[in-house]
C-alpha cells in the first residue's frame, strides 16, 4: 500500500510543478517498473490513484494523459483505498471526455440517477457531496437538514442540490458510502486528519511531535510509538520522542546503527513502511530483546533529514487496514525541530536540575537543595545523595527517571516524597524533566524542575500515580515484586483498609499479597481457607466476584451493597475488583476493600482502570518470569551435586544462588571429590557468561576435573589437563577455576588456581587470612601454561572458604574490597555451624551475577591409619618377597600371627598377577585403620583382571581373582596416572 501512494505522490509533484505538463502522456507502466523498481500491479495502483484525484485522463487507444485543468487533490484524499478490503469509495465519471453541463433540473436528476445505477446505489442509500466535501464548505443546503462538515446525505433517486453545480461538468466527482464498516472508516480517517491538523498548527517542537505520537495511541491499536533520527554523526538513529508504555518493556533501544540490521535501520535505508508480525520478529537480530507477541510497524519520516516512526502493538491481529493508515498519516505529520543549543548554556535556576545520565553528577538549585533539607556546602553533587533523602517505596519510580536505561526520551512527571530532618511528615515533591539526547561532545542529560506540591496534593492523584505504578511494574521481576508494587502504590493513596492480589490458577484465586497480612484482619471464610502462606479458594464461591471476572472490567460496589459474606466482609464500606486481564486471558484479579462509606470519584475510577490492565500485563510478565527462573534453577541443580559426601576428618557444605538480574543459566560450580589415602578435592569454578552453552560447558569441566582427579594425577596436572581438554573443545568461553587438595592425615593443601579468586582461610582463634599466591592463566585461553601450586597449612578448627566472583565483587565493589569484606564475615562467625556461616555470608550477597560458596572445616582425623609401602622387584622370589614383607609389617603393628594368613594369601595372588600379566613397575601398599587392612597393588597397565567365568579341572591359571574375591570383604581396581591399582579389604580377626 505505501509504495503505490509513494509513486503517486512523485508523479502528482511532477504535474503540479510542471515537469508533465498538460496533454502529455503519464509515463507507461513498464516506464513506472523500470524507474521506481516496482511490480506492475503497484504501478497501475499508482495510476489509479492519480486518475481517482482528477489529475490525469484516459483516451481510448492512446494511453493516459494529463488533464487540462486538474481536479484540486483535496476533491479525492481519501476516496481511493485499494488494500482496504471492499473498495469503500468508488468515482464514477458520466462521460470523460464530455464537458457539458446540466440545462435543468431535470437533466441533473437524470444524470445522478446514471451514475447512481452503474454504482449499484439503492435508494435511501447515502451519497456525500464531493463539492462540499473538496471545498471545505459547510455541507448544509436550502430545504435540507444540517449535516456535520464535510458530509451531506441525500436519497440516490432524488437530484442533488442545484447550488452552485450547473457550472460544474458532468464528470464531477460523486462519493458513495456503500457500507457501515466502511464509513465508519471514512470517519476514523477524517477524524485522524482532523486531529493532526489541530495539533501542527504550530511550530515544529518536542511537544508537538509528542502530540502527534499521542494520536498514533488514540486512533490506531499501538500502544507506544517512537521517533528515531540521525545522530549528530549520522551513524546512528537515535531515539527523539515516545509516547505510550515505556519503550524496555518491548526491548526497543535508544539508538540503532544506520547501517545494521533492524526494522528502524531498514525503514530508513529504503524508505519504504514494514509491517512485522511475530514471525518476522522473531527471525530478527533484536528477537530475544522483545517479547513473542507484538506486532511492530516501521515507517520512514520524510521531515529533514529523515528518520524512522517505529510503532508497536500487542493486539493478536497487529495493524489492520484501517491502522496503517493512521499510522501513515502520522508519520506524514511529523515535523521534526531543529536543534537548539540553548539547553547547553542556560544557566540552573534555583528550582531546576541538570543531571548527566553517564557520571550520575547533578547541578541542583538552591531551592531543591532547601526542599531536600541539604546546604549547598555539604551537597557532593551526586545524585545518589538526593536519593538517599527519599522515601524507600518512593525509589523504584524516582530510578525510572534517573537511570538511562529506564527513562525514555521526552516529558516525564511524577511526585515523590522525600525525608524531613526532625522526623515530621513526608513531604512530597513533584518532579518535571526531560531526556535530552546526548551528542558528539556531550552526554545524554536530564533537565527539570522540582516543586513543593505538599500543599497541593489531594487525596488521591491519576496521571502521577499511575506513572509511579507503571515505573514500580516495569523494574518488578517475580510475582511477589508485582503485588508489593501495587500495594504500595494503591493502598495508602486510596485510603483502603485492605487490598488483595491474587492469581488465578485453574479456576482457583490463589493469593499472592494480603495487606495487611494478618489473619484476623479478613473475612472468616477467608480465614477457613488459610492452608499455606496465603488462602485460595474456587472462584465459583464468590459469584460476584466470578461474573466481574467474565465481563473483564473494573467493578465497584458502595456502602451498602448486596453481596455474599466472602466480598461484604472484605470492603463493608465499599469494595472495588479489578479484573487483571493481559494477552487475551484473566491472570488474576485485585480486591480493594473500605471499612467506613467510601465516595469513589472520577479521579479513583479512573485509576482503578488503568491500574487493572498495568497490573495484569505485568502479572503475566512475572508469572512466565519466575517459571522460568524456576525452570533454570532447577537445570542448575540438576548440573550440580546433589550433596556432599561424607569426609574424614572434616565437614564441608556448600550454597549456589541464581542471578536474579536475567534468566539464563549460569555456569558456576563446586564439587568435592573424595580420593584414595584419605584425600580430598575442593573445586570451585565459573564458565564466562550465563547461557546454556555456559552451563554445558560448566558440567563438561565438572567432569573432566573429577575424572582427572580420581586418575590420582597431582593438582597442577589436573588443572592443566583440564585446561587442554577445554582449548581442544574449540569453545568462544572459557572458565577460571581454583582446585585445592587436602591431606586428612597430614593436615596440609595444595592449591593451584586458574583466574580464580584464591581461597580465605579461617584459623581456629578467628584470625582469617586471604591465600595469597601465584596463579594460572584462566582455562581455555593458553595451550601451554603454568598452574603453580601452593602449600597451605591446616590445623584442627581451621576453616577454607572458595566463593565464584558473584559474591566478592560488582559493578559497585571491586574485587579486593569484597575479598576483605568475605575475610571480615567469616572471622566473626561462628565455625561451629558451617551452614548457618554460609547463610549469613549470601546474606547481602549482589544478585546481578550467579554465586557459589563452598565452605570446609577441617577437624583432622581421631584415628590415624598406619601406612607402609614396598616396591616389589621382579625377580623369581618377588612374592615371597611381598609375603615376608606383609608379614613383617603387620607383626610391627601388632597384628596377631593367626590373623595375617588371609592377608599373606591376598598379597601374594595380586603380586603374583601383577608380575605375570604387565610390565613395569609394581608397588606394594598396606594401610591398617583399627582392624580393618587394605591391600593396594599398583602397576603401568591400564587392564584390569578379569574374573573367569568357568574353570575347568585342568585349567593351569585363572584361580587368582577368585581366591582374592573369596578372601577379601570388598575388592576393586580404579585407574591411576599411567596405570591402575587393585585394591582388596580385609578384617583381620585374631
Amino acid at each position: 500500500m505505501v509504495r503505490y501512494l509513494r509513486v503517486a505522490g512523485d508523479l502528482r509533484k511532477q504535474i503540479v510543478d510542471g515537469s508533465l505538463p498538460p496533454h502529455t502522456r503519464l509515463p507507461s507502466r513498464a516506464r513506472i517498473r523500470e524507474e521506481y523498481g516496482v511490480s506492475d500491479t503497484v504501478a497501475l495502483e499508482a495510476r489509479k490513484v492519480l486518475m481517482a484525484e482528477g489529475l490525469v485522463e484516459g483516451r481510448s487507444g492512446s494511453g493516459t494523459y494529463v488533464r487540462e485543468r486538474p481536479v484540486p487533490r483535496r476533491i479525492a484524499r481519501s476516496g481511493y483505498r485499494p488494500e482496504s478490503g471492499a473498495t469503500p469509495f468508488r468515482q464514477e465519471q458520466a462521460d470523460s471526455r464530455a464537458r457539458g453541463t446540466w440545462e435543468s433540473r431535470s437533466e441533473q436528476a437524470e444524470a445522478s440517477r446514471a451514475v447512481a445505477e452503474r454504482l449499484a446505489v439503492k435508494p435511501g442509500d447515502p451519497v456525500m457531496c464531493t463539492r462540499c466535501v473538496g471545498e471545505g464548505e459547510p455541507a448544509t443546503h436550502p430545504g435540507r437538514p444540517a449535516r456535520p462538515a464535510g458530509v451531506a446525505s441525500y436519497p440516490a433517486d432524488s437530484p442533488m442540490p442545484s447550488q452552485g453545480l450547473r457550472e460544474r461538468p458532468i464528470s464531477a466527482v460523486i462519493t458513495v458510502v456503500v457500507s457501515q464498516g466502511a464509513a465508519e472508516r471514512k470517519a476514523r480517517a477524517l477524524r485522524v486528519e482532523v486531529a493532526l491538523k489541530t495539533v501542527t498548527g504550530g511550530p515544529a517542537s518536542a511537544e508537538r511531535m509528542r502530540r502527534v505520537l499521542e494520536q498514533a495511541l488514540v486512533f490506531s491499536s499501538a500502544s507506544l510509538a517512537a521517533v528515531y533520527t540521525p545522530g549528530d554523526d549520522g551513524d546512528l538513529l537515535c531515539l527523539i520522542e515516545s509516547a505510550g508504555v515505556p519503550r524496555t518493556l518491548y526491548g526497543l533501544r535508544e539508538s540503532y546503527p544506520v547501517d545494521g540490521r533492524s526494522p528502524a535501520a531498514d525503514a530508513h535505508r529504503c524508505g519504504a513502511s514494514l509491517w512485522l508480525g511475530p514471525e518476522q520478529l522473531a527471525d530478527g537480530p533484536e528477537s530475544r530483546r522483545m517479547p513473542g507477541d507484538v506486532h511492530l510497524a516501521a515507517l520512514p519520516v520524510r521531515d529533514g533529514d529523515g528518520g524512522c516512526l517505529l510503532a508497536v502493538s500487542e493486539s493478536s491481529g497487529g495493524f489492520d487496514a484501517d491502522d496503517r493508515a493512521c499510522l501513515e498519516l502520522v508519520a506524514e505529520a511529523v515535523s521534526l525541530p531543529a536543534p537548539t543549543e540553548s539547553d547547553e548554556a542556560e544557566e540552573v535556576r534555583a528550582n531546576s536540575f541538570s543531571l548527566a545520565m553517564d557520571t550520575g553528577r547533578v547541578e541542583v538549585g538552591d531551592e531543591i537543595l532547601d526542599l531536600f533539607g541539604l546546604r549547598g556546602d555539604d551537597f557532593d553533587g551526586r545524585v545518589e545523595t538526593l536519593l538517599g533523602h527519599t522515601v524507600p517505596d518512593d525509589l523504584p519510580s524516582l530510578m525510572s527517571v534517573v537511570e538511562a536505561d529506564h527513562m525514555s526520551i521526552g516529558e516525564r512527571e511524577l511526585e515523590f516524597r522525600v525525608l524531613r530532618a526532625g522526623g515530621g511528615p513526608h513531604r512530597w515533591l513533584r518532579l518535571r524533566g526531560r531526556l535530552l539526547p546526548g551528542g558528539e561532545g556531550h552526554p545524554a542529560r536530564l533537565v527539570g524542575t522540582v516543586a513543593d506540591v505538599s500543599t497541593l496534593r489531594s487525596g488521591v492523584t491519576d496521571v502521577a500515580r499511575v506513572q509511579r505504578l507503571a515505573a514500580a511494574l516495569a523494574t518488578a521481576g517475580t510475582v511477589r515484586d508485582v503485588s508489593q508494587a501495587v500495594v504500595s502504590a494503591l493502598r495508602l493513596p486510596l485510603r483502603a483498609d485492605r487490598i488483595a492480589l491474587a492469581e488465578l490458577e485453574n479456576e482457583r484465586l490463589v493469593v499472592t499479597v494480603l495487606d495487611p497480612p494478618e489473619p484476623e484482619s479478613w473475612p472468616e471464610l477467608w480465614r477457613l481457607e488459610w492452608r499455606t502462606e496465603w488462602p485460595d479458594a474456587p472462584v465459583r464461591t464468590m459469584p460476584t466476584l466470578a461474573a466481574a471476572l467474565r465481563e473483564g472490567r473494573a467493578r465497584i460496589w458502595p456502602a451498602g451493597s448486596a453481596l455474599e459474606p466472602a466480598l461484604a466482609d472484605v470492603g463493608p464500606g465499599g469494595l472495588a475488583v479489578l479484573p487483571l486481564s493481559a494477552g487475551g486471558r484473566m491472570a488474576g484479579a485485585c480486591l480493594i476493600g473500605w471499612d467506613t462509606p467510601h465516595d469513589f470519584g472520577p479521579d479513583e475510577r479512573a485509576l482503578l482502570t488503568a491500574s487493572a490492565g498495568l497490573v495484569g500485563q505485568a502479572l503475566m510478565r512475572a508469572h512466565a518470569f519466575d517459571a522460568e527462573h524456576e525452570l533454570v534453577g532447577m537445570l542448575q541443580r540438576q548440573l550440580l551435586p546433589r550433596r556432599l559426601p561424607k569426609l574424614p576428618g572434616a565437614v564441608a557444605v556448600a550454597r549456589y544462588l541464581p542471578a536474579t538480574a536475567g534468566l539464563e543459566v549460569g555456569g558456576d560450580w563446586y564439587d568435592v571429590i573424595p580420593l584414595p589415602d584419605n584425600h580430598v578435592a575442593l573445586v570451585i569454578g565459573d564458565v564466562q557468561g550465563h547461557s546454556t552453552g555456559a552451563a554445558t560447558l560448566m558440567g563438561q569441566m565438572r567432569t573432566a576435573l573429577r575424572a582427572y582427579a580420581a586418575e590420582g594425577h597431582p593438582p597442577d596436572v589436573v588443572v592443566s589437563h583440564s585446561n587442554r581438554l577445554l582449548m581442544e573443545l574449540e569453545t568462544d568461553l572459557f572458565a577460571t577455576c581454583c582446585y585445592v587438595e587436602v591431606d586428612m592425615e597430614a593436615g596440609t593443601a595444595w592449591c593451584v588456581r586458574a583466574g580464580h579468586p584464591p581461597p580465605v582461610l579461617r584459623h581456629p582463634d578467628g584470625v582469617t587470612e586471604i591465600a595469597e599466591s601465584d596463579g594460572g592463566p584462566p582455562l581455555g585461553v593458553v595451550t601451554q601454561a603454568d598452574f603453580p601450586m601452593t602449600p597451605l597449612r591446616l590445623v584442627p578448627g581451621t576453616v577454607i572458604a572458595l566463593t565464584t566472583d558473584g559474591l566478592v565483587e560488582s559493578a559497585e565493589m571491586d574485587i579486593d574490597t569484597g575479598l576483605d569484606r568475605l575475610a571480615h564475615e567469616l572471622s566473626v562467625s561462628d565455625p561451629a555451624h558451617l551452614g548457618l556461616v554460609a547463610d549469613a555470608l549470601l546474606g547481602n550477597a549482589h544478585r546481578g551475577d550467579d554465586v557459589a560458596l563452598l565452605l570446609m572445616r577441617y577437624d583432622g582425623m581421631a584415628v590415624r591409619p598406619l601406612r607402609e609401602g614396598w616396591t616389589v622387584w621382579r625377580v623369581p622370589e618377588a612374592a615371597r618377597h611381598a609375603r615376608r614383607f606383609t608379614r613383617r609389617s603387620l607383626r610391627a603393628w601388632g597384628v596377631p600371627v593367626d590373623a595375617m594368613d588371609a592377608a599373606l594369601l591376598v598379597v601374594s595372588e595380586l603380586v603374583t598377577n601383577a608380575l605375570v600379566h604387565t610390565e613395569g613397575p609394581v608397588r606394594l601398599d598396606l594401610t591398617l585403620v583399627g582392624h580393618r587392612l587394605r591391600v593396594s597393588v599398583t602397576d603401568n597397565s591400564p587392564r584390569s583382571p578379569v574374573k573367569p567365568t568357568s574353570l575347568g579341572w585342568e585349567a593351569t591359571g585363572g584361580r587368582g581373582i577368585l581366591l582374592v574375591e573369596a578372601m577379601s570383604d570388598t575388592w576393586g581396581t580404579l585407574p591411576v596416572s599411567g596405570g591402575k591399582q587393585v585394591w582388596s579389604e580385609l578384617t583381620l580377626e585374631g
